[in-house]
């Protein structure tokens, strides 16, 4: 029966139960959010009352559960936003789904912190603070707890902005800013804060330099021959065999550091045979890969994307080894001092904290990682695979050089840099082209300078966004930290 046919009635049901779906699906469309935060809001409280089943009744039960409730936030931050620098760029050259991306990342970040996040973890984040300064036990909960929630609140904000930021610099802002309120500025180690700024620069630049030098090999060593697939024979597992090697050390000198105590030169010497091994079975794949594809850009993207895949997947799991320790370390050191009765330098990790730390992280990927991972992937600039193998390689290089150099870097300054570098690498190289296209034609054909618009391959409102909270990061937490501090010691003191 046609509309037209309908009784008026009918029409004017269908017209209403048109009304009530588009009403349904907004309501589900806002209401979605809301899921997150639900759960979020449960996992939090879920902490905290595992923190009092676990403590019992004792003194300091009620700064135990509360620091709980504090980590599992800060957890869930550390998921929403860093995570993304390890998934972002495979999911941005379409190697990996974001479900694919959020399942894998969401079992390494946590087979990281669990199998390889350390029994110890220094209570004062990189020493900057001198712990005889806040040796009260009181004084030091209240610190710890600011730097914590400061810490957690700052991560959450740069989320929200869309902006990647390091939680590392955030707990030390936070860290720093507690200890100045608690104990003056001559309680900060200036000298280590210097470091910890300097990094905002040496990381970024660092990694986007290696990115650029390994995307302009690959250019002039693959894409720009005459025979691409040739060329990627013997290319694609030399450069197979240097992830294995660099990822190898990585993983020996960041991911396994508190289970195993590994120098550099043999950190090297692993890297190297791993490496070698690698190359050596890469070799017969790649051949079996390559065998009938065709001379184009395409078939390389094919043959980058599962060592892409495997390099995002070591990224994660470095990443929960090392990174679990900010959300946890405060809350472990505040659970040591309140059943202690006393501060330490260095103090262990119970196993529940640790599970509250991993799972945290997992479970902030899941409900909020997707934002950071779009941008990192597709928003900054367009990544395919060879250039996200590019990010990713250029993520663990950089760390070992720095670490030789004694250098201090931040792992979510290099992989965004590594991708900015990227991005400012192939505007460089575009425009190096078309003035080399201009300068072979006849002088009355070409362009004026003035008229040749520069290709812009990077968004410049994410750079100057994302620079911007690196700057700001330290500072504010420290702000949000210090603020925290005082009102405790009003209230409690």
């Amino acid at each position: 029966m046609s509309d037209t046919s309908k009784p008026d009635q009918w029409r004017t049901l269908d017209k209403d139960l048109n009304r009530l779906s588009r009403v349904e699906y907004a309501t589900m469309h806002v209401s979605r959010p809301l899921v997150g935060v639900g759960v979020s809001l449960a996992f939090i409280l879920l902490a905290a009352l595992a923190a009092m089943v676990i403590i019992g009744q004792t003194p300091g039960m009620l700064f135990v559960v509360a620091a709980a409730g504090f980590g599992a936030y800060m957890a869930l931050n550390i998921g929403a936003n860093d995570v993304a620098n390890n998934m972002g760029p495979a999911v941005g050259a379409n190697a990996l789904s974001m479900a694919g991306a959020i399942a894998i990342a969401a079992i390494c970040e946590t087979a990281g912190a669990l199998i390889a996040g350390g029994d110890v973890v220094s209570t004062i984040s990189k020493g900057i603070v001198d712990p005889e300064r806040v040796a009260d036990t009181q004084v030091f909960t209240w610190a710890m707890m600011s730097a914590l929630l400061a810490a957690a609140i700052w991560v959450n904000i740069a989320t929200w902005l869309g902006a990647p930021v390091s939680t590392t610099h955030s707990v030390v802002g936070g860290v720093l800013g507690a200890g100045v309120a608690a104990a003056g500025l001559t309680a900060v180690k200036w000298p280590m804060m210097g470091a910890i700024a300097a990094s905002w620069v040496i990381s970024p630049l660092m990694g986007g330099v290696i990115a650029a030098m390994i995307l302009a090999f690959i250019k002039w060593r693959i894409i720009y021959v005459e025979d691409k697939i040739a060329a990627a024979r013997v290319w694609v597992p030399v450069l197979i065999g240097l992830m294995a090697g660099a990822f190898a050390t990585y993983l020996v000198l960041k991911g396994l550091s508190r289970v195993v105590s590994i120098g550099m030169g043999h950190a090297l010497v692993i890297g190297l045979a791993v490496g070698l091994v690698c190359h050596l079975l890469a070799i017969p794949a790649i051949r079996r890969q390559a065998r009938g594809m065709e001379n184009r850009n395409k078939s390389l993207k094919t043959l980058f994307a599962f060592p892409l895949v495997v390099s995002a997947a070591l990224l994660s799991f470095a990443h929960g080894a090392n990174d679990v320790a900010n959300a946890v370390g405060p809350l472990a050191a505040i659970v040591h001092a309140q059943q202690e009765g006393a501060v330490s330098g260095q103090v262990s990790i119970p196993v529940w904290v640790m599970v509250i730390g991993a799972f945290g992280i997992s479970f902030g990927l899941v409900l909020f990682g997707p934002k950071l991972i779009r941008l990192v992937g597709s928003q900054i600039t367009k990544l395919n695979p060879m250039r996200a193998y590019c990010v990713a390689l250029s993520a663990a290089v950089t760390v070992i050089v720095a670490s030789w150099l004694g250098l201090p870097v931040s792992s979510t300054h290099i992989a965004v840099g590594a991708v900015f570098g990227v991005g400012f690498f192939r505007e460089w190289h575009a425009e190096r082209r078309v003035r080399a296209i201009t300068q072979a034609r006849p002088p009355a054909k070409r362009l004026p300078e003035a008229e040749r618009r520069r290709r812009k391959l990077v968004r410049r409102s994410h750079f100057m966004t994302v620079v911007a909270a690196w700057v700001v990061t330290v500072p504010a937490a420290a702000l949000l930290s210090g603020l925290f501090f005082l009102a405790l010691s009003a209230l409690l003191g």
